[in-house]
């Protein structure tokens, strides 16, 4: 089945705002940003946002904006430095009346940055939220008077606080003592903790990419790039290399062949061991995306698990699982939810759980990820106007076409605007990969004339 989906939301996408510093992300933006999140949060009992960052060197700039837009809201601010994105949601949800930011664009490279917010609970806020955000954002600025400002403080050990957490999640059963691991930490926000939380675990770590100058976050390496992941697994003979995007809530694993292991191959091992193992009662139940591979589907349909799929975009994930009150859940990008342990992606976690999974399986992984995928491709185009090229009617046209011919392949198309960059993501897939080569690049030549 095909499907076309078009963002509305003016400024926020799948993984909060996100853009180029010069424009969609400048500090008189992000200072208006912070007043309307503090109007906003105010008004459901929010009284202090904890705000965490990455490395890049714009996260200063922006840090200093947002906190004196919130500030004239009223509300307090808690700094805490660089840390992954899912370490302020655990922060979050150790404290009353307080919400969370991060201060990061992800897996962009260091011209952009981007915003992203938690709620009291430590969950991505949801739609609504952000739409009114957006709506306050076109007002003016009203401070409120001096005796009501808000105050800044730095909140002290947060990194000590989330690394017991991440190592919390480990079965006490389970050593890593014997495990030797490459991490790539993408010069991101993961660079100090990531390494600490293995090696208190008992894994012998090799650290790389974990010298941030503000200026080399995601440049060739982490969880976008794995050539040097994959070399330093080959040149150190490790058991297993895992590559962190820029805020250290998604990842990409890498086995001792220098095989890369996505979302989709996580999830299935994770799974696999969760259910087979009773570690949780209840319905048999993961929620992926419309973008999960059909392969994936299937192994599950015969382990007797259901695969629900949601919205692309990790919040949606978590929705869908809240909504069916499951666990598991994920994308193929790399974002895991385990929510048995965390109420966000969290990479570190999910590496914990894939290495303790593996371990307790005690067979070589190409036993246990036993599932075969479907041909799948993925092309991102860069273009001006994504929804103009996802208006066409001639795309729509070849769309209305390949979607009755697929079928016979149990093969979908994709065709969606990026949330987190100017890019038109186009995806096809079916159990035929010749099937698959022909409509990616009738519907990539389309796409590209358009532009």
């Amino acid at each position: 089945m095909a499907k076309i989906i078009n963002a509305k939301k003016k400024f926020f996408g799948t993984d909060g705002i996100r853009g180029p510093i010069s424009s969609k992300t400048s500090p008189d933006f992000i200072l208006k940003l912070g007043w309307a999140a503090g109007e906003v949060f105010k008004d459901l009992g929010i009284k202090t946002f904890i705000i965490g960052k990455d490395t890049r060197i714009s996260g200063y700039m922006l840090e200093a904006a947002l906190q004196a837009g919130i500030i004239s809201s009223g509300l307090n601010v808690r700094l805490v430095g660089p840390l992954p994105t899912p370490a302020i949601s655990y922060l979050v949800s150790t404290f009353k009346s307080q919400a969370g930011i991060v201060i990061s664009a992800s897996h962009n490279s260091y011209e952009d940055n981007g915003i992203k917010f938690f709620d009291d609970k430590g969950q991505k806020i949801s739609d609504e939220i952000e739409l009114l955000i957006e709506q306050k954002i076109s007002e003016e600025i009203t401070v409120v008077e001096p005796e009501r400002l808000g105050k800044a403080a730095r909140l002290n050990d947060a990194s000590g606080r989330y690394i017991e957490y991440c190592k919390n999640s480990l079965s006490q059963q389970i050593s890593f003592a014997g495990l030797k691991i490459v991490l790539d930490t993408a010069n991101g926000a993961a660079y100090d903790v990531a390494p600490k939380v293995f090696r208190e675990l008992g894994a012998e770590v090799v650290a790389i990419s974990n010298n941030p100058d503000g200026l080399n976050i995601n440049k060739n390496c982490g969880s976008t790039d794995l050539n040097f992941l994959k070399k330093a697994v080959l040149d150190s003979n490790a058991d297993f290399g895992i590559a962190f995007d820029g805020d250290g809530d998604r990842l990409i694993i890498v086995d001792s062949d220098a095989k890369a292991l996505d979302g989709d191959d996580i999830l299935f091992l994770l799974a696999k061991f969760k259910f087979q193992n009773q570690i949780v009662l209840g319905s048999k139940g993961v929620v992926g995306t419309d973008m999960t591979n059909k392969g994936l589907e299937n192994a599950f349909q015969e382990m007797g698990i259901e695969l629900v799929r949601s919205k692309v975009g990790d919040k949606y994930v978590l929705e869908k699982l809240i909504e069916l009150g499951w666990q598991l859940g994920g994308e193929q990008s790399g974002h895991i939810l385990y929510l048995d342990n965390v109420a966000t992606g969290d990479a570190i976690i999910a590496a914990i759980k894939f290495l303790e999974a593996f371990l307790s399986f005690e067979k070589p992984l190409n036993e246990i990820l036993s599932f075969k995928k479907y041909p799948q491709i993925l092309t991102n185009i860069e273009v001006s106007d994504a929804e103009k090229i996802i208006s066409d009617k001639n795309l729509k046209k070849l769309c209305k076409k390949i979607e009755s011919e697929i079928s016979e392949f149990d093969g979908k198309i994709l065709i969606r605007k990026s949330g987190t960059e100017p890019l038109l993501r186009i995806l096809v897939e079916s159990n035929d990969s010749k099937v698959t080569r022909t409509y990616s690049k009738q519907l990539t030549e389309l796409a590209k004339n358009l532009n």
